[in-house]
Parts: C-alpha cells; sequence; structure tokens
C-alpha cells in the first residue's frame, strides 16, 4: 500500500482543474501553467495526490540566488566572502485544496519541502537556505511559525540549511 501523506511528481493523470486552493493565483498556476514550467525544466512540482488522481495539495522548488546584501548580517558572517551571490532553494508557491483544510495538510507539504530541499542540498545541487515569496500576511504568520525570518526590504523569508538540519536531525 502506498503511503497516503507521500508527495510525487506532477504527471499528466493528476486531476489539475479539480484543485481549488481559493487563491486564484494559485489556482491558476496549476490549471495552467504548472506542466509547462516542469515541461521547460523550470521548477518541480510536488503533489500530494487524492484518490482518482486528485491533488490535496502542491508545492514547487527551484533554484534561485541571493545577493549578499539580502543576507542577515548574523547569517552573513558565517559564509565566504568569495560568493556575490548564495544560492538558494526557492519554495515558490504552497496551496492546500479547499476540501482539506484543517488537516495539517499545508504543514506536512512544508515540512516535506524542506527536508527535500535539505537533502538535496547536502547530495546534489548546494543550497543554503529555502526562500519563499508569502503571498500574504496569513502565508507569512504560517512561515513564522516554522522558523523562516524576514529578509529585510524584500517581502521575502528565508530559513537556513543550518536551521533545516536541526528540524530533522537533532541528535
Amino acid at each position: 500500500m502506498a503511503n497516503e501523506y507521500a508527495t510525487i511528481l506532477l504527471n499528466i493523470t493528476h486531476q489539475k482543474q479539480k484543485f481549488s486552493c481559493g487563491v486564484e493565483l494559485l489556482d491558476n498556476y496549476l490549471h495552467y501553467q504548472a506542466g509547462q514550467d516542469v515541461k521547460r525544466k523550470l521548477t518541480a512540482v510536488f503533489v500530494l495526490p487524492g484518490e482518482e488522481q486528485t491533488i490535496k495539495g502542491y508545492y514547487t522548488l527551484s533554484n534561485d540566488a541571493l545577493p549578499r546584501t539580502a543576507i542577515p548580517e548574523n547569517v552573513l558572517k558565517k559564509l565566504p566572502p568569495a560568493y556575490s551571490n548564495l544560492p538558494v532553494t526557492l519554495l515558490g508557491r504552497l496551496a492546500v485544496d479547499k476540501s482539506c483544510r484543517g488537516q495539517r495538510f499545508g504543514e506536512l507539504l512544508l515540512i516535506d519541502a524542506l527536508k527535500r530541499s535539505y537533502d538535496t542540498a547536502i547530495s546534489g545541487v548546494g543550497s543554503m537556505a529555502v526562500v519563499v515569496d508569502p503571498i500574504d500576511e496569513s502565508a507569512r504568520n504560517f512561515y513564522l511559525k516554522y522558523g523562516f525570518i524576514d529578509l529585510p526590504g524584500s517581502g521575502r523569508m528565508f530559513i537556513a540549511m543550518g536551521t533545516v538540519a536541526q528540524l530533522f536531525y537533532r541528535g
């Protein structure tokens, strides 16, 4: 039996048009753009599948970079000065279908995205943090609960990979 809480890559069998989180921007992205972005290798879209190939929730991951000037000083002092832009993983979108609200799937998707980002950073493609662009104040508060901090003046937030490592590998 497959794990009902495991995310998988978006594919053509998923019923994208049935997904509705109530935020038009996030719904339209999945309905009309996600498949093209995956084909063009611009992002990876991970879905939490439901029955009959419906989608309970999804998130996207891609590579990004932050200029040194965007990084808080307490983090920057731990990084080598040779990098003018620092590699990060962009958690570009995260959404849960309205039918799944209150079941903590947003938290599940975030944890999955952070774990996947960390594992990739240590085994494949370097990344010093995960960055998000919260769509509204509610999203910002969600990320704050999980240790993300504001990147001053940008509207963006991030969590360092060292912090992510502590979430999964305490010991």
